[in-house]
């Protein structure tokens, strides 16, 4: 029987980019069902918590991002450009905020395809890896479109055409990662039970294998 479980994912946070691959991996290898639920970064979800936590928190994720990236051998450098249009020494949220809405919209419509997770990867790749500047640009996201079976020229069209309902979905994946226990990503939910964080990913594989869940 095929397992299912849900993969809160924000396309800026590091720790989702570390998770995501493994997550990828183990529902090719395994009979799992993982679906992708894109939710906005906490810094336009709720600025206010990102402002008033301790100031050393920022740098602190960039230290552990790049220390756990390191550990698990893949690839991380901070994006250029980062997702979020912000002031990293005041710490201002830009109102415009071309990138994080076009790239969490894209992968909420490959959501729709049941190629979330996939998508997800690919791009995530493209922005923390450091083999690509301006990954916004070019053909960059075409390429990543094409790696997880996606067809870039209809994902932008919905975006541009479908954005509000896009961001219904969004809003709802948020309402639902609540709902599970938890506010933070990446949040695996597995039968009602959260898994947050790069660091759980191999307790919800035990969890799921408890389960019952076998290769495919």
């Amino acid at each position: 029987m095929t397992l299912k479980a849900d993969l809160y994912f924000s396309f800026r946070s590091p720790y989702s980019y570390l998770a995501v691959g493994r997550y990828r991996a183990m529902a090719e290898e395994y009979d799992l069902d993982i679906a992708l639920r894109t939710v906005w970064p906490i810094a336009i979800r709720d600025p206010d918590i990102l402002f008033t936590g301790n100031p050393a928190a920022p740098r602190y994720i960039l230290m552990d991002s790049f220390r756990s990236a390191q550990m698990l051998g893949i690839p991380f450098r901070w994006p250029r450009p980062d997702p979020v249009v912000q002031d990293l020494t005041t710490r201002e949220i830009a109102k415009d905020q071309p990138h994080i809405y076009r790239i969490g919209r894209m992968g909420q419509a490959a959501t729709r395809r049941g190629k979330g997770l996939a998508f997800a990867d690919e791009a995530s790749k493209i922005i923390f890896s450091g083999e690509v500047d301006g990954w916004n640009e070019g053909d960059h996201l075409a390429g990543a479109a094409d790696r997880a079976g996606l067809d870039i020229a209809e994902l932008e069209a919905e975006v541009e055409t479908d954005a509000d309902a896009l961001d219904a979905e969004i809003a709802e994946n948020q309402a639902a990662l609540e709902a599970a226990g938890h506010w933070g990503v990446p949040t695996l939910v597995f039968e009602g039970e959260p898994f947050f964080g790069q660091d759980r990913v191999a307790m919800a594989k035990w969890r799921m294998e408890q389960k019952g869940m076998v290769k495919q």
